[in-house]
């Protein structure tokens, strides 16, 4: 069954997945613990592969649901699973309370969230197990356990709660179940959900001048994986991105991807005339992908424009103020009426 993420501020947690490596796959859980009663359960988990979610757990029901086309965890496995989740619900939950007490909280809602997970490479080599946790938004701290050299890592960023022996015990908890569950549950569902996430869909690329030739916009949209390059140049020289607004990743209905950076044009530009690139580097395409602008300042955008437009307003002003003083005259022909209108008055 397809479950929404229902639990609230998630969004801290996509930057991370987001910026995972191209070639890489991974397999994330996003755990959120809600301190006080609210709509949603106070414990809950989606286990994501790459971009696509896999399963979701809650504390109301306490057991795993499924995507309708991912096959499920064998019962030992399933157990296994269900048991990782409720240690993690307790973890969470003591941490969430000495978060709050940090901060001298009395009332209020508030979250503690964690992603955890582990990535595949393409040579089939493991990267560390990591862990990430944040309260209310703000990251909190880091863990890190690397096989190969049977080492936990911690980095907290408030006072560190950690003592040597419970340090020892989370790295011996990660060595025997945490990196060896991630890894086989890793590929077992890469081999399933192969097709949907090694598929490769070619960026649209597009390359516009908007709002009067002001600002140059690039868009590529309709790709996948989410992996992309996009460079904004004009005139060959690649547009520094503090220069750019946007940029960021976004998800398409379909579940492909766009990405978009926006240039305002300077009034320096505005004199002279460039040629603006969009260049796009995807695992889709064989080659870079360029699409050329060859951006002319549009009329009434230079200064040149607006004073051409002024001295032609002057110029009609003038005209019409002469005509009619000809006409209080009698002088302009334009003024008198017809033969025939003279007639019908007669």
């Amino acid at each position: 069954m397809d479950v929404a993420l229902d639990a609230p501020r998630l969004v801290f947690f996509f930057c991370f997945i987001m910026n995972a490596d191209a070639g890489s796959h991974s397999l994330w859980a996003l755990s959120t613990f809600i301190v006080e009663d609210t709509q949603f359960p106070e414990f809950s988990v989606v286990v994501m592969l790459d971009d696509v979610q896999i399963m979701y757990y809650n504390s109301n029901f306490k057991n795993f649901f499924y995507r309708a086309s991912a096959s499920e965890l064998s019962a030992s496995e399933q157990n296994i699973a269900n048991i990782v989740a409720q240690h993690q619900h307790k973890s969470m939950k003591y941490r969430a309370l000495e978060s709050k007490t940090h901060h001298n909280l009395t009332r209020g809602i508030n979250v503690q969230q964690r992603i955890a997970g582990c990535e595949l490479m393409d040579s089939s080599s493991s990267s560390p197990v990591l862990s990430w946790d944040a309260f209310n938004g703000e990251p909190v701290e880091e863990l890190t356990f690397n096989k190969h050299l049977n080492t936990m890592e911690s980095h907290g960023l408030w006072p560190s709660t950690w003592n040597q022996i419970e340090l020892i015990d989370v790295q011996s908890l990660y060595a025997n179940l945490y990196h060896p569950l991630c890894i086989k549950t890793l590929k077992h569902y890469l081999s399933k959900e192969k097709n949907r996430v090694i598929r490769k869909v070619k960026p649209r690329v597009r390359l516009v001048s908007k709002d009067g030739g002001t600002r140059v916009s690039c868009l590529a949209t309709g790709f996948y994986p989410r992996h992309i390059n996009l460079t904004l140049s004009r005139d060959g020289q690649p547009v520094d991105e503090e220069q750019t607004t946007g940029g960021e990743l976004l998800p398409n209905a379909d579940g492909t991807y766009q990405m978009r950076k926006t240039l305002d044009v300077t009034p320096e530009d505005l004199k002279e005339s460039h040629k603006f690139t969009c260049t796009a580097t995807h695992l889709s395409l064989d080659n870079k992908l360029d699409v050329s602008l060859d951006y002319v300042p549009p009329v009434g955008t230079g200064p040149l424009a607006y004073s051409l437009v002024t001295l032609v307003i002057l110029g009609f002003v003038l005209v019409t103020v002469l005509v009619w003083k000809l006409c209080k005259r009698g002088v302009s022909s334009c003024c008198r009426s017809p033969p025939h209108e003279v007639r019908n008055l007669q």
